[in-house]
């Protein structure tokens, strides 16, 4: 990172540094943003932009030449090769690019650089504003074992678990004898549902600890893992959380995220189906008592897995933008990235607590470019395309007709969302969007969502995280 950080600097101008030290007194939005990303997200935060009269500056790779980010950005930056470590990943081309184009600011969207503290860091030491958390706030929320010690001290409830990683094998045993089986051995660095391997007896663990400390290595570059107590058929539950520098926090109700395959989100919803008036507010209360516990700005999101007895507890806080934001959008009527950019300007929340009224619902299916039944990746050219339409459909995509999807990056393509009075419209709508929907020349994931939408199972809410392991079992 220092070598990242000289390069960074070499290439900064007389203009960046000048930007460094003429700060305003009064919150004014950025001239130009950056966006740190591709695809679908790096489309959305431009628009949000466009809307508040801002411009942008897109940054792509070889591959991403041809990409519609591209093309409806007022300017673009090719940042390397196809290889994301050589191009979105590579902090010094990232920031260089903000630096020659002028940028005042940077979005990093999710993924790549989004939750990267020394990339923050960076950004702010060459006088460019990062849209979203500070650098502290990703570090504390992103090493798994302090966020969890944080979260205790915020009287947050917990899973049992250890607070701390395990310093071995034998201390992994000792404390998941403490706990009861199954446990989960949980990366301290992981996040995004990676990192995890649930252990059901001691032998198992014994065998696998070693291996699975390893993959941790390999994956996050650190192999320290925590043990928390398994819940054998949770809800995930998340909770959208906006947070002002000026101390003002609030939360925007929760989405459900429980449908998944190999801790992967597939169909999110909001409100969830098992989230009452009274539980949602004690979630929230959570969830802000941590931000204040973190001094946290900017939005976030914090994470809960909930029991079949609808007890709560918390699993992570992620300090970025979610994929899965378009539901609470539309359920709220609070355009996210908006309120990503006027925090990170500078200025305060308007939006009150008692303001958020959800009456309605949305749902969210992700479309990607796989094999509905292999769930393999299906690159290739788009034939032909027609997406759906209507009252209540929401399509936030970045492909179009005979676009080329490559096969260097994360395979979702888009996201479908419907939004209507109740969740029984909703759902209607959504099966008659993917009706719709054709996508020609590569596989999608639309059937696999039809039958999702279709089975009984979903559409009266009779489902956990360990649904599409028995769903997909029986097809």
């Amino acid at each position: 990172m220092d070598n990242q950080l000289s390069s960074v600097n070499r290439s900064l101008s007389s203009k960046s540094k000048q930007r460094k030290i003429s700060t305003p007194q009064e919150p004014q939005l950025f001239r130009k943003v950056l966006i740190a990303n591709r695809g679908e997200i790096a489309l959305r935060v431009i628009r949000a932009c466009r809307e508040l009269g801002i411009a942008t500056v897109a940054v792509y790779s070889e591959a991403d030449e041809a990409s519609l980010h591209v093309k409806l950005a007022d300017e673009a930056v090719c940042i390397g090769p196809a290889s994301s470590r050589l191009s979105y990943l590579n902090i010094a081309n990232v920031i260089s690019a903000a630096d020659i184009s002028g940028a005042d600011a940077i979005h990093p969207g999710y993924g790549f650089l989004s939750e990267n503290d020394e990339f923050a860091r960076l950004v702010e030491a060459c006088g460019i504003t990062f849209i979203g958390p500070t650098p502290e706030n990703i570090e504390m929320m992103g090493e798994k074992t302090r966020a969890r010690a944080i979260a205790e001290k915020a009287f947050v409830p917990m899973l049992p678990g250890t607070v701390g990683a395990v310093a071995n094998m034998e201390v992994a045993v000792q404390e998941s004898s403490r706990i009861g089986y199954p446990v989960m051995l949980k990366a301290a660095a992981g996040g995004g549902g990676r990192g995890i391997h649930v252990v059901w007896n001691e032998g198992q663990l014994r065998s696998c600890y070693d291996r699975v400390s390893e993959e941790a290595r390999a994956a996050f570059g650190d192999g320290s893992m925590f043990v928390e107590k398994y819940c054998e058929h949770p809800r995930h539950v998340e909770i959208q959380v906006l947070c002002d520098r000026y101390g003002k926090r609030i939360f925007l109700g929760e989405r459900d995220c429980s449908i998944q395959r190999r801790h992967q989100k597939l169909i999110e919803e909001s409100p969830s189906p098992v989230v009452d008036e009274k539980m949602r507010n004690e979630m929230g209360k959570a969830a802000l008592r941590l931000c204040e516990a973190v001094e946290y700005t900017n939005v976030g999101t914090v994470e809960f897995l909930v029991d079949e007895n609808r007890s709560f507890y918390f699993l992570e806080m992620n300090t970025r933008i979610q994929v899965e934001h378009p539901v609470t959008e539309m359920v709220t009527g609070i355009d996210l990235i908006k309120e990503q950019i006027r925090m990170a300007a500078g200025f305060p929340l308007t939006i009150t607590q008692e303001s958020i009224q959800i009456k309605s619902h949305a749902i969210e299916c992700r479309i990607n470019a796989e094999d509905p039944e292999k769930f393999t990746p299906s690159p290739g050219t788009i034939t032909a395309l027609h997406a759906p339409g209507g009252l209540g459909v929401r399509v936030d995509s970045f492909v179009y007709d005979q676009y080329r999807v490559v096969p260097y990056y994360d395979s979702m393509i888009g996201k479908l969302i419907t939004h209507a009075p109740t969740r029984d419209e909703a759902i209607a709508k959504m099966r008659q969007a993917l009706d719709e929907y054709v996508i020609e020349g590569i596989k999608t994931n639309i059937p696999f969502h039809k039958r999702v939408l279709a089975s009984e199972a979903f559409q009266k809410s009779q489902y956990d995280t360990r649904f599409l392991e028995e769903f997909l079992s029986k097809s």
